[in-house]
């Protein structure tokens, strides 16, 4: 019998209600306000999901679980060679609750290898409390994790 694999989960609080939040996760120009300078969505279960989010290098799969307002899921990893997390070998599930003052959002990263564990939760930390700004109607600002590249 074998140990269950460890999940990352990072919660946060939006104040802005579960559609409005939805939505930074399903039109491409919304998600690009809060992360990631290039992507392809296609957000329907089997559709592409590509992203390019600091500028030096895409993270790739697809589209499980669209549930408008209040789920999301999709497969997640780095198309760079030799990657510990290759394109689609993770799942990424995004729950939002509604809460008296917005939106729980609970995103769990399941099948990350736990070496990689510390900068996906660094990562996504940094990114939903970008998007807590921008759903709210507020400006992120550029995002200092952003490499341009040479």
């Amino acid at each position: 019998m074998t140990a269950a694999q460890p999940v990352l989960t990072v919660v946060r609080e939006i104040k802005a209600p579960p559609a409005t939040v939805f939505a930074f996760f399903t039109e491409a120009e919304r998600w690009l306000s809060w992360m990631g300078v290039d992507a392809e969505l296609d957000p329907r279960p089997g559709g592409v999901f590509r992203m390019n989010v600091l500028g030096d290098g895409y993270a790739s799969g697809h589209f499980v679980a669209v549930e408008p307002p209040s789920r999301i899921s999709f497969t997640w990893g780095w198309e760079a060679e030799g990657s510990p997390v290759p394109p689609a070998s993770s799942t990424v599930e995004i729950t939002l609750e509604p809460t008296p003052t917005g939106t729980e959002v609970r995103l769990a990263h399941h099948g990350l290898p736990l070496e990689m564990f510390g900068v996906h939760q660094g990562g996504w930390e940094h990114f939903l409390e970008r998007l807590a700004i921008r759903a709210t109607g507020g400006d992120p600002g550029p995002d200092p994790m952003v490499v341009m590249p040479t």
